[in-house]
């Protein structure tokens, strides 16, 4: 398969682009396009073989539930059931943008999309192309990250291209994303209230909405692998880079020296190294390559530039990788949460 590629300007959409693109959903294809979070891989949510195409296409082992996409809340009532008040106060403060809710799912929605549970996830993306996409579709689009299963997700065009050039249909390029980690997943299907993947949107943010305590699933911010995870996407690796990575914590000098240490001994053994350090650090490492995510004081700029740093890694043949953590204020459980799965674990403490 010829993977197709069109650049789409944010200022000035291409219609026809996006009629193409939509045409190609609504055949039963997939397309990739840009969310404000990270790239997504489309297909017709509604559509089991679709379905099955992007578990083939990402090689994502099937009994991990796809997130569909709509473009207004109408949406989500046609193929849920027993919607829950929360779903409406939710939607009304955060849709569109990077919130995906769980509910009870309705015939219409395929178990191929659901990952075989009677329940579904959706949300609303806050992306001009995105939810042109779907309209232009008139399908609701199943959208997962546009990855190659486990490697870290794509937040330029380019990153999916290198993934998935050959295995799907279209790839929408609309440029560089904008929050750069994955939607915040809230489960309401039962009494109690969990967030099942930290994100952009905290706890405290939805318990405001709802006026109802929203806790974390101990199991996704879990320092091992001893308490699993509800959400059964979290259970399997991500966003990992080929070399091996670990995350050093303690205090910022400590962490430091501790970090040249391991490099040191890596050295020792002829690995090409890498670090990821922040603005503050940057300058007191001595690896052979140092990779600056941001300034501590901008976490925001953390998340955005997390996977492409990853990537960068795969990029510059490294063999050793150790990174700073990051537990900043209000999305340091997101950030963590994804550093610890590409880690596999792997933490040292300074």
């Amino acid at each position: 398969m010829n993977t197709k590629i069109l650049k789409v300007d944010l200022n000035n959409i291409d219609m026809d682009s996006l009629k193409e693109a939509g045409q190609l959903i609504s055949e039963g294809e997939l397309v990739a396009f840009p969310t404000e979070t990270v790239y997504g891989l489309g297909g017709d949510a509604l559509d089991a073989k679709a379905a099955e195409k992007i578990y083939k296409a990402k090689g994502r082992p099937s009994d991990n539930p796809l997130i569909v996409h709509i473009s207004k809340f109408e949406e989500l009532e046609m193929i849920s059931k027993d919607l829950p008040i929360e779903a409406r106060k939710l939607a009304d403060r955060f849709w569109p943008g990077p919130l995906t809710m769980i509910v009870n799912k309705n015939d219409k929605v395929p178990y191929e999309t659901t990952g075989g549970m009677d329940t579904v996830a959706v949300r609303m993306p806050n992306h001009p192309i995105a939810l042109e996409l779907i309209r232009q579709s008139g399908c609701l689009i199943a959208a997962p990250s546009a990855n190659t299963s486990g490697r870290p997700s794509p937040t330029e065009a380019k990153h999916v291209v290198g993934d998935l050039d050959g295995k799907i249909a279209m790839v929408l390029d609309g440029g560089e994303v904008g929050i750069g980690i994955e939607s915040t997943i809230v489960d309401l299907t039962e009494d109690e209230i969990l967030v099942l993947r930290p994100g952009y949107i905290t706890p405290q943010m939805l318990s405001e909405v709802i006026g109802k305590e929203v806790k974390i699933d101990p199991g996704i911010i879990a320092q091992d692998d001893t308490t699993k995870p509800k959400a059964p996407g979290m259970k399997y690796k991500h966003y990992a880079p080929k070399a091996s990575l670990v995350l050093v914590e303690g205090e910022q000098d400590n962490v430091v020296s501790k970090i040249n240490e391991l490099v040191q001994e890596q050295h020792k053994q002829d690995k090409r190294v890498a670090v990821i350090a922040t603005d503050e650090t940057r300058n007191k490492y001595k690896a052979d390559v140092i990779l600056n995510i941001g300034s501590r004081n901008d976490e925001d700029s953390i998340a955005r530039h997390l996977y492409k740093i990853l990537r960068e890694c795969d990029e510059l043949e490294i063999d050793s990788i150790f990174s700073e953590s990051f537990q900043t204020p209000r999305i340091g459980n997101a950030i963590m949460n994804r550093l610890l799965k590409a880690a596999g674990h792997q933490v040292i403490q300074a």
